[in-house]
């Protein structure tokens, strides 16, 4: 299948000897030049999972372009995670999580067009989040008690296990985690519990596996959603369970250990069920969905990290009642920012100010209910 086993192999030798160090960067999946923005979202369908492309104009505005298979099957449902679909560092490959079959997907990027590369097993259950560095993917499968696993880029061959690199979460009966991702660095992986109200971190080794999880108690309940700072500051966004009015956002600094110390704690947005969230290329602002009240947050991230509200009322842009907003999106440049809505199955843009004001540049319809992940570039 695939030349799994072939691949498998190959690589299980290559440990033991010269094999490229996986930090390094990955080898391009195309040989094209980078083409005009686009933004993706998956269907997360249970008949078939596919990711939707829609090319984005100069001003931001978004077009439908139709639709690839992931070649792995969804949950047509909610994940309550962040990171479904992640695009690599060089925007020519697109990493997809296929919970209904506990698969992951690479496909390449060409120009906007896609092409499915490889589909492998997630190396647990129900994959919900998936990361990426250098040659480097890191799966967080939230069934049961949850962990992560590792996979490799191989040149022409998409994703092959990495032995030995699976890792248990905090070690709770059931943690729900959200969201693994990597530092700017690459050297420390970060996931959220929502829970245990835990955040969970590993110091990933020069060759590519990671050490024992460090836990760390959040500074408010259910944390959801995360981001890294350009200084590798980690930005956490805190449902505190959906109740009214009392969804928060803390900051932290993160050591070369994975040790995590606190700097804003629990900063309110003023609204309900902040989940997802996202920093600007810079650093200088942070955004979270506020999922129940259809309302977008907005946060100053000063030189030391510490966060401030952009709006009194917390309502830095609107993408309406019963909207749903759930997953974030920045353009590469963080001229634009893309808000997936599952309450009405759109998608919402705004232009990001130079002052980090929301400008809104309208929404796009007939996106699924159960649709899941977004990236831009």
């Amino acid at each position: 299948m695939r030349r799994i086993l072939a691949v498998f192999t190959a690589v299980t030798l290559a440990a033991c000897s010269d094999r490229p160090n996986p930090l390094q960067p990955a080898p391009d999946l195309a040989s094209t030049a980078a083409g005009p923005g686009f933004v993706f979202t998956m269907t997360n369908g249970t008949g078939g999972n596919a990711i939707l492309r829609f090319d984005r104009g100069p001003d931001g505005g978004l077009a439908p372009a139709g639709e690839v298979s992931t070649g792995g099957f969804g949950t047509g449902a909610g994940l309550g995670n962040q990171g479904g679909l992640t695009l690599g560092a060089n925007g020519r490959a697109l990493f997809a999580v296929n919970a209904g079959d506990n698969t992951v997907s690479v496909l390449a990027v060409r120009g906007g067009d896609l092409e499915l590369v490889d589909v492998v097993p997630s190396g647990g259950e129900r994959p919900i989040s998936v990361t990426t560095r250098g040659r480097l993917v890191y799966v967080l499968n939230a069934g049961g008690a949850g962990s992560i696993t590792g996979f490799v880029i191989t040149p022409g061959e998409g994703l092959v296990a990495l032995p030995g690199s699976t890792r248990p979460l905090s070690g709770a009966t059931m943690t729900d985690a959200a969201q693994v991702s990597f530092s700017p660095n690459g050297r420390v992986l970060a996931v959220t519990e929502k829970a245990t109200n835990l955040l969970v971190t590993y110091v990933v080794g020069a060759d590519g596996r990671p050490g024992d999880p460090r836990v760390f108690a959040s500074a408010g309940m259910t944390p959801f959603g995360f981001s890294f700072d350009p200084h590798g500051r980690l930005i956490v966004s805190e449902a505190f369970g959906g109740a009214p009015d009392a969804s928060a956002v803390s900051s932290y600094a993160v050591s070369s250990d994975g040790a995590l110390s606190g700097i804003s704690a629990s900063v309110g947005t003023t609204e309900t069920a902040a989940c997802w969230i996202i920093v600007t290329p810079g650093g200088r602002f942070a955004y979270t969905t506020n999922t129940a009240s259809g309302s977008i947050s907005g946060y100053a991230v000063a030189p030391d990290g510490s966060l401030g509200l952009l709006d009194d009322d917390g309502v830095t842009g609107v993408t309406g009642m019963g909207s749903g907003p759930i997953d974030l999106a920045l353009s590469r440049d963080g001229r634009f920012l893309y808000s997936l809505n599952s309450g009405n199955g759109t998608l919402s843009g705004f232009h990001v100010a130079a002052d980090g004001r929301l400008l809104s540049i309208g929404t796009v319809e007939g996106i699924p209910g159960g649709a899941n992940g977004l990236v831009a570039r």
